[in-house]
Parts: C-alpha cells; sequence; structure tokens
C-alpha cells in the first residue's frame, strides 16, 4: 500500500468518493466514473495557478468586518449593537464617520441602496476592492441543503439536515474544510490536489501548509507538505555536523535513509529520505527569488504569506504548475473585548493580504494566483456586552487579478437579531446569527472551477453540491457564484 502508482491512487481515490456519493443515494454518472479513475493525471497544465486559504480562527465578527453603511442599515446596525442591558458605552457598533475611507465602492451598485464599507483598520483591502483586485462573498456558512428558516427550525431532519455540531469551533474549522466535523482526514483543499498532482514536477509540493497541520490540505493522494514562514523544516542531525563530526553526520544521514527489509523500517526511512530531498530542493528554490514587496512587520500572517509568496516564485525550480496552500491567523473568539481586540487583527489581515498581492504583481503571477478567506463560522450580530458568540454564516474576502472585483456577490442580508417581521426573520436563527444564503460548497467550487476542476470532478471533491445548482432544481443556489473571471 505504501508504494502505490498514481493509478492505483486515482482508484482509491474514486473508489472513496463513490462510496460517499451511494451513501448519499447518488449514483455517480458513467462520465464521472471515468474522470474519478483517471483524476490522478487529471490535470495537465501548462501555465501556472494557486490558491491560498487564508483561515480566521475563532469565528470571525462579520458585522464589523464588512460594516453595512447605508443609513437605514447602518442606524439598525448602530442600535443593535448599541442598545440592550449590560451594553458598555458605546456599545460595539462602529462609528459611521470612522468607515468612510474604507466605503466600498462596487461597479454596480447594490439593490435598495445598500451600501457596506471595510473595518477601519482595513484600508488596504478597501484599496484592493475599489481597484477591483478584490471581490465580497456575502453570507457564506456550511450548508447541507438549502435551507429557509423554517425548514432550519423543522424537526424533519431528512428532508432538511443541518450541517453537524453547529457552533462548535473545532467541528465548524473542520466541516469548512473538509465537510464533515472534527476527525475528518480529506479536505477539499487536498482533493483539488489529488487532482493537480501529477501536472507537477514533484507531486509534494502542491499542497504546501505555512501554518501547521490543518485537515483542509490533506487529499487521497495528496499530502499536507509542512513549511514555517522561515522555509522548509530540516532535519538538524543530517543537515548540520553530529558532535562536531561531518562524518557522524555522514554515518546517520545513510542510516536513516537506506532500504530496510523491514516493511515499517523501511516506510520510515523512505519517508524520511523524502523529507530531506524535499528540504534541499525548496532551499535551493527559494535561493533564487528575491522579493523587493515590503511586507509588514511583526505580523505572523504577512510572515506566512510572504513564505507562499517565495514559494510561487520558485515555482519552475520546484515544478510547480498548479498549488494549493493554507495560512492562518488566530485570536477571534472574541466573546469579549471586541472593540479593543479586533482591530489590530483585521488591520494584520488586511496589511499582510494586500503585500501579498502586490507580491504576486511583481513576481508577474496577479492574474493566476487567488487568495480567500475562511472561518469557523460569522458571530452575533447582537452584543454579549462587550463582544459577541457563536454564529454561523458570514463575509468572506477574495484577493487576485483574475477576481471580478469591486463587486458583492450573494444576498445581502436583512439588518436584524430575527425577531422582527418574517421578511427581517429570513435569513437569521437567533441573536442576529446569519443562515447561509451561499454555502460553502459553493463558494469552494467556484474557486476550484478557476483552477481547472471540470463539473464532474466537482462531485467527487464537494459531497453536498450535488444539492445545489440547476441540476439540483435550485438554480437559485448556482455551482459557480461568478466572481472569478
Amino acid at each position: 500500500m505504501h508504494n502505490q502508482q498514481p493509478d492505483n491512487q486515482g482508484r482509491r481515490a474514486f473508489l472513496r468518493r463513490s462510496a460517499q456519493l451511494a451513501l448519499s443515494g447518488t449514483a455517480l454518472p458513467f462520465a464521472l466514473n471515468l474522470a474519478a479513475i483517471g483524476e490522478a493525471a487529471a490535470f495537465d497544465a501548462t501555465d501556472y495557478k494557486a490558491l491560498v486559504c487564508v483561515f480566521f480562527y475563532g469565528g470571525n465578527d462579520y458585522a464589523n468586518t464588512v460594516v453595512t453603511y447605508d443609513d437605514e442599515s447602518y442606524n439598525l446596525y448602530s442600535a443593535i449593537r448599541r442598545g440592550g442591558a449590560g451594553q458598555t458605552a458605546g456599545g460595539i457598533a462602529l462609528a459611521k464617520s470612522a468607515l468612510a475611507p474604507t466605503l466600498l465602492n462596487p461597479f454596480a451598485p447594490l439593490a435598495g441602496g445598500r451600501q457596506y464599507a471595510l473595518h477601519p483598520a482595513m484600508t488596504g483591502m478597501a484599496n484592493l476592492f475599489n481597484a477591483g483586485h478584490a471581490a465580497v462573498q456575502l453570507n457564506v456558512g456550511p450548508l447541507v441543503v438549502p435551507l429557509t428558516k423554517a425548514q432550519y427550525s423543522s424537526s424533519d431532519r431528512a428532508n432538511y439536515p443541518r450541517p453537524p455540531k453547529l457552533f462548535s469551533h473545532n467541528d465548524q474549522q473542520s466541516i469548512w474544510q473538509s465537510s464533515s466535523p472534527e476527525g475528518s482526514t480529506i479536505g477539499w483543499g487536498g482533493n483539488i490536489g489529488d487532482l493537480a498532482m501529477a501536472g507537477n514536477g514533484n507531486s509534494l509540493f502542491t499542497c504546501i501548509n505555512v501554518t501547521g497541520n490543518a485537515v483542509f490540505l490533506s487529499g487521497d493522494s495528496a499530502l499536507s507538505y509542512q513549511v514555517s514562514p522561515g522555509g522548509a523544516v530540516a532535519i538538524n542531525a543530517v543537515k548540520n555536523n553530529v558532535y562536531g563530526s561531518s562524518a557522524v553526520k555522514a554515518a546517520l544521514a545513510t542510516l536513516v535513509q537506506q532500504p530496510r527489509t523491514h516493511v515499517l523500517e523501511n516506510e520510515c526511512n523512505r519517508v524520511t529520505a523524502r523529507a530531506i530531498g524535499a528540504e534541499t530542493q525548496i532551499t535551493s528554490g527559494l535561493a533564487g527569488v528575491s522579493l523587493g514587496t515590503g511586507f509588514p512587520a511583526s505580523n505572523s500572517l504577512a510572515d506566512q504569506l510572504k513564505m507562499v509568496a517565495r514559494l510561487i516564485g520558485a515555482r519552475n525550480a520546484l515544478g510547480a504548475k498548479r498549488q494549493v496552500f493554507m495560512v492562518s491567523i488566530g485570536g477571534f473568539d472574541l466573546h469579549d473585548n471586541l472593540i479593543a481586540q479586533h482591530p489590530a487583527l483585521l488591520g494584520k489581515v488586511s496589511d499582510a493580504m494586500t503585500a501579498f498581492y502586490n507580491a504576486t504583481v511583481e513576481l508577474g503571477v496577479a492574474n493566476h494566483v487567488t487568495a480567500f478567506t475562511a472561518s469557523d463560522f460569522g458571530r452575533t450580530l447582537a452584543s454579549n456586552g462587550d463582544g459577541t458568540d457563536h454564529g454561523w454564516g458570514s463575509h468572506h474576502l477574495v484577493v487576485g487579478g483574475a477576481v471580478r472585483g469591486a463587486a458583492f456577490y450573494g444576498t445581502p442580508p436583512p439588518v436584524s437579531v430575527g425577531s422582527t417581521a418574517a421578511a427581517q426573520d429570513q435569513w437569521h436563527v437567533g441573536q442576529g446569527r446569519l443562515l447561509p444564503s451561499t454555502a460553502v460548497d459553493q463558494y469552494a467550487a467556484t474557486l476550484a472551477t478557476w483552477f481547472g476542476v471540470t463539473d464532474p470532478e466537482l462531485a467527487g471533491i464537494l459531497p453536498n453540491l450535488r444539492r445545489f445548482g440547476v441540476a439540483a432544481g435550485r438554480p437559485d443556489y448556482p455551482t459557480n457564484l461568478g466572481f472569478m473571471g
């Protein structure tokens, strides 16, 4: 098993995904069967493309990130976030006067005069949006099927299933990344990597994580190769002299890489040899990359994105045609101190993603690299006194030269805590928690399609997607949201 060839890996992925769809009562069409059997070699790319997932751990507060700005909506937002028992003076609403510099000016105005601004700390991101290099996807979150509020509240869970374990950090992080709760071992970024890896000179560099271990980049065949913001992680005992002796270093290098007769020992040495070779190749490739773009200091997300930019700059040396990356920033679980701590977090996000976009321009690949945000969940619109509690849907950002920017996608939700008229209630499930009007699967499918995944292949990557789109009789939930050119 440990020495499978690519065609066997593709069949293994095909069988797993076939079983997933069979369990859900869906047979794969013949064309999908053929595509899946050969999926380890599905991409034969001649150009370069990269997806970069920027994950906000903790659940980002959507309402103070993409802030409603038109007078009617802002007044509702302000009243909700400033009022109520236990509120601190001024509550958690942002002052409208502070939002003017980050007002978003879409190419096509939103219906009903709706307007949005970004948090005042996000001037760089607002400038990218207004220049047409970024877009906002409104109210996206995990969905198994399209749901109205009445269906969400229904006891008929067979026809109207909810995503499992809503409002749980670990589970919703996993569901965003893999469509399954905590414990999942395969993510949709890794599934995309399964399709792309055969087109790369070194398949190990298809999925690269700069933030540690996460299910998002684990595929059936694709591995999540981890680097640090400083580069590839070396095995020091093999790279440096041991006890000051090069002879001991050489002997140790031989011992940990030579073939063995015991299957487990041999596999361990094979993986070690692969790691040593990969570190050498990464280090050599990065040595040839010099970036003039400035990245902000004391910003861990910027450090990670700078490494992604350098790896993209080394793409030819690494033999990469298609790559999926992941970076992250934590600290968003702000049940309290929202006003005190949220600005610094969003400022780091904006500064880091702006610098990264500028670096892709410098490298000449801005049209070939797309960064997108994700998070456990959004948060409540209602304040708990000094912060907000766990929610569901949220607003997210997509950045890159191929993005159809200066635009909002999806449905602008009414500003409500869900206790007014039915029209206001539709997209809220209590305390201003957003019931998503766009599914993560739709969001992911749009990105994957731009990356080069075909429609038949999408069904194997995103198991819930079959319930959305024209083929499912739900054209109001399209499988391509249109934000990618």
